[in-house]
């Protein structure tokens, strides 16, 4: 059995919770600016204090309104910075958070509300609050619903918007002892938050999230992330402030040191990074391939293709000699390399760190598998990508890499305060600071992820090198064993298919299967960009899927693909599907994971076909 442990760098008293975060950010520094804000087409940076104070007078209303400690309090929204001014008012009133995605069904809102006991919901608006009316017809129990847009469109160059701004109590009027007695209320070990898993089968399942997590989380990240944060680095906060990794690494950046914006919308990511400058950020590999398959798309249209694709290599080439270096290994850079890379370096890299609005030299990837060659590249470019690990019930980052001690292809080493083992049979199991306590109500789905020795039960495959580095290899329900009994773990393999540039996602199958077959779907606005570049001109999913030179282009991606692994574990042959996998399809679950089952089920005809024809 591996086990690698890093040890603790910071305690906290019994009495200390998520709020002491911001309270001791203001008291290290009451008028530097902590959120960034775009209001009327520009951003407007808010301090410590002011966020401190909205704060209390939103707590003050909630209070008002008879929220006692230990009351869940829901909010349904897109990544805003209301967002996280509900929220820290929420615990502010010695309440707890119950995150649910704006893009859930009222069916979905009906049952986190039900299962939760919520009855206070913030709704970004007037469609979702219509939509929450739905779930609370269904529910037949009273709920108390805040908005935060307002009516008057007038009102939208307030900070805090319109809606929520009606909601703050005139600072006159917030009594600071009756706040003060909700806030210390709740403890290390009392529950800050619940967080519904998005759950690839059945119903998600509530996480007792502590508020022990979220602040020794940030506590010890900050520490051990020191030259990522930064003291006042921008960031652009874009994930969903539902996931919990968005909201562990937004308390990270709180006690950091670090100043936040917030994305509501990938259509304006490029405009918004132009706008914020970002000095590093936090997103999902799908970001990087959009970026890197937009930059290629763009030297293609200039007939710039080839320059490209050498600048790309040369990056690739010495991010390996540096992390071959890190390793400990003997690397040399030729002195041919090294000129290339001074070259691109002065005209082509800095265009593609202005996407990022040209100061962002850090970036962390996480809740999906990155690949190595995505990673080499930007980090050859100029842009320390490296990657992190964790579930919802480990508060996210369970390990991460450092940006001086990155091992590429790895999810780097345990933070402090965490043991990660790899059992006999290969799980990855955690023990820590960030391991929540209990899904709500459910002991027995509780009973279940936990061993004898207190260790969380991932569901994922993996192994640990000489130093302590995590490598994911899998997901321990999804091995597939082919009928002459091979064990593949999918992953790795579907990982280097939807890295190919048309592709959007890509689904193995052979469960008892004499060899692996593949289900491919293709990203609709790469295959435009594609398309024209090879003079197809604007192929529809339909026509795509049985295109010659797509079928082709797939292809070569499955060649690439298994040439890393054995024959027996290879895919012989793949159908190209003429849909999409998306939330709105019930193929995606809200975090964007695969619903394995599901897809499984509906194209079980598809899959028949490939072992019959």
């Amino acid at each position: 059995m591996q086990e690698v442990t890093v040890e603790l760098l910071t305690e906290l008293a019994p009495e200390f919770n998520t709020t002491n975060l911001l309270i001791d950010r203001v008291a290290r520094g009451a008028d530097q600016p902590l959120f960034s804000v775009q209001r009327d087409g520009s951003w407007h940076d808010v301090s410590a204090s002011d966020f401190l104070t909205d704060v209390k007078r939103l707590a003050m209303t909630l209070i008002n309104d008879g929220l006692q400690p230990g009351d869940k309090v829901a909010i349904v929204s897109r990544t805003r910075y209301e967002w996280a001014l509900a929220e820290e008012a929420i615990w502010f009133a010695g309440g707890v958070s119950v995150p649910i995605y704006e893009t859930s069904s009222p069916f979905q809102i009906e049952w986190i509300l039900r299962d939760s006991g919520a009855r206070v919901v913030f709704a970004e608006d007037h469609a979702l609050r219509a939509n929450v009316r739905q779930a609370v017809a269904q529910l037949g129990e009273e709920v108390r619903i805040h908005i935060f847009e307002g009516y008057d469109q007038a009102d939208k160059s307030l900070i805090p918007s319109a809606g929520l701004h009606q909601l703050l109590v005139d600072p006159q009027r917030v009594n600071e002892e009756l706040i003060e007695s909700h806030r210390t209320s709740m403890r290390l070990e009392d529950v800050a938050t619940m967080v519904y898993t998005s759950g690839t089968t059945g119903r998600p399942k509530g996480c007792n999230m502590s508020h022990s997590n979220f602040a020794m989380v940030a506590h010890n990240l900050a520490g051990h992330m020191l030259d990522i944060l930064g003291d006042q680095r921008r960031t652009l906060m874009f994930l969903p402030l539902a996931h919990v990794l968005a909201r562990a690494v937004q308390q990270t950046c709180i006690h950091g040191g670090s100043i936040i914006a917030h994305s509501s919308s990938m259509a304006n990511l490029v405009q918004d990074m132009a706008a914020v400058k970002p000095g590093f950020l936090l997103a999902v590999p799908r970001v990087f391939e959009k970026i890197r398959t937009t930059a290629l798309a763009t030297a293609e249209s200039s007939g710039k293709a080839d320059l490209f694709l050498r600048a790309e290599q040369t990056a690739i080439e010495v991010s390996k000699i540096r992390d071959a270096r890190a390793r400990g290994q003997k690397a040399r850079m030729p002195l041919g390399l090294r000129a290339r890379h001074a070259l691109f370096n002065k005209v082509l890299y800095p265009k593609l760190r202005g996407v990022f609005g040209g100061e962002c030299g850090y970036a962390i990837s996480g809740a999906s598998a990155l690949n190595q060659d995505l990673a080499h590249f930007f980090r050859g470019a100029g842009i320390e990508l490296v990657e992190g690990y964790g579930l919802t019930e480990t508060t996210a980052p369970a390990t991460v890499n450092q940006a001086s001690r990155t091992r590429v292809g790895t999810v780097g080493r345990p933070i402090p305060g965490t043991s990660v083992r790899i059992a006999d049979d290969g799980e990855i199991l955690i023990k820590g600071i960030g391991v929540f306590s209990s899904y709500h109500n459910n002991p027995k789905a509780t009973a279940e992820v936990f061993d004898a020795d207190g260790y969380f039960k991932t569901g994922d495959t993996g192994v640990l090198d000489e130093a302590g580095y995590l490598k994911v290899t899998g997901r321990k329900k999804e091995l597939i064993v082919t009928a002459g009994g091979k064990n593949v773990s999918p992953g790795p393999l579907e990982e280097m298919v939807r890295a190919g540039r048309i592709v959007a996602q890509c689904v193995l199958v052979g469960e008892q299967r004499p060899f692996i077959s593949a289900m491919v779907t293709l990203d609709p606005e790469e295959l435009v960009l594609w398309g024209k570049a090879k003079g197809l001109g604007d192929l529809s999913l339909a026509q795509a899927a049985v295109h010659p030179e797509v079928i082709a282009e797939v292809q070569s991606y499955v060649d690439t693909a298994n040439l890393t692994v054995s024959k027996a574990e290879s895919i012989r042959k793949f159908v190209v599907l003429d849909e999409e996998f998306t939330e709105a399809s019930g193929h995606l679950t809200n975090s964007l994971k695969l619903k394995r089952q599901t897809v499984l089920d509906q194209f079980e005809e598809q899959i028949q076909a490939l072992y019959t024809k």
